[in-house]
C-alpha cells in the first residue's frame, strides 16, 4: 500500500517538475519570443530563457509577426470584412472566375467542366501542403498563401480597393490545397502554422516572404518572416 502511494506521489512530482520546466519563454537569436504554444517552440534550439513573455519583451525581444494583430483582433474582428478584398473575379470575361482559372491552369491532368462551362469540377491537383493528390474540385480549396485577414491586420487595411483586389486574385499568392489543411491554417501566419508536409516548409515561408515584398508590407513584418525563413531553410 505504502509502495503504491510512494509511486503515485513520485509520479505526480515528476509530472509537475516536467510541466514547470516546459513552461518558459524562448527568445531566439533573432529576438523573437516564443511561448510553448508557438509552432517554433520545439525547433528553437539556440535561445535565451525567460519566465514570461513580458520579461522577454522587456529584454529586447518581440512577439512573432501577427501576434499583436491577432490579439487585438479579438475586439476588432468586426473591422475585418472579407468583402473588402474583391476576390474570385472574372477578369477576362470568359465566365471562369479566379478560382476556376487556377483549377484549370494548375491541373496536371485533363479537366472536366460543368454544363455551364464556368466551373471546373474534375481534374488532377497536387496539394503541396499535404502531398496528397485530388481529382474532384469540391475536395479542395484555393488558399491565399498570405491570408486575407492576416494581411488586413498587418497593413492591408490601409490599401485602396484596387490593391486589395489585385492581392486577393494574384495567382502567386494562391495554392490549391485540401479543404482540411486550409481550415486548419485559417488566418495564421508562418509563426503559428506550417503545412503538414515538412518538405514544403522552406518553399512555403520563402514564397510567403516574396508576397510580403511584392506588396510592400512593413519591413519589421518582413524581417520577422525572414528570420523564420533563415531558421527553416538551412
Amino acid at each position: 500500500m505504502y509502495r503504491i502511494l510512494f509511486i503515485i506521489i513520485a509520479t505526480s512530482l515528476l509530472l509537475a517538475s516536467s510541466n514547470t520546466y516546459a513552461d518558459y519563454i524562448k527568445q531566439s537569436n533573432s529576438g523573437i519570443c516564443h511561448d510553448p504554444y508557438s509552432a517554433y517552440y520545439e525547433r528553437t534550439k539556440n535561445y535565451t530563457r525567460y519566465a514570461s513573455l513580458e520579461a522577454c519583451i522587456q529584454n529586447g525581444g518581440r512577439l512573432p509577426a501577427g501576434h499583436n494583430a491577432q490579439t487585438e483582433s479579438q475586439d476588432s474582428d468586426k473591422d475585418y470584412d472579407r468583402s473588402r478584398f474583391r476576390h474570385w473575379i472574372d477578369d477576362n470575361r470568359n465566365c471562369l472566375n479566379t478560382r476556376h482559372e487556377l483549377l484549370k491552369s494548375q491541373s496536371t491532368g485533363p479537366i472536366v467542366k460543368d454544363e455551364s462551362g464556368c466551373r471546373v469540377i474534375h481534374g488532377r491537383w497536387n496539394d503541396p501542403y499535404t502531398g496528397e493528390i485530388f481529382l474532384e474540385s469540391h475536395h479542395v480549396d484555393v488558399d491565399h498563401l498570405v491570408p486575407l485577414q492576416w494581411a488586413w491586420f498587418n497593413g492591408a487595411n490601409t490599401w485602396n480597393d484596387d490593391k486589395r483586389e489585385r492581392f486577393a486574385n494574384d495567382s502567386r499568392n494562391l495554392f490549391i490545397v485540401s479543404a482540411s489543411a486550409n481550415r486548419s491554417k485559417g488566418a495564421k501566419g508562418p509563426d503559428e502554422w506550417l503545412p503538414p508536409n515538412e518538405a514544403f516548409h522552406c518553399q512555403y515561408v520563402t514564397r510567403y516572404l516574396r508576397i510580403l515584398i511584392l506588396y510592400d508590407f512593413a519591413e519589421e513584418i518582413r524581417q520577422t518572416i525572414r528570420s523564420i525563413q533563415n531558421n527553416i531553410c538551412r
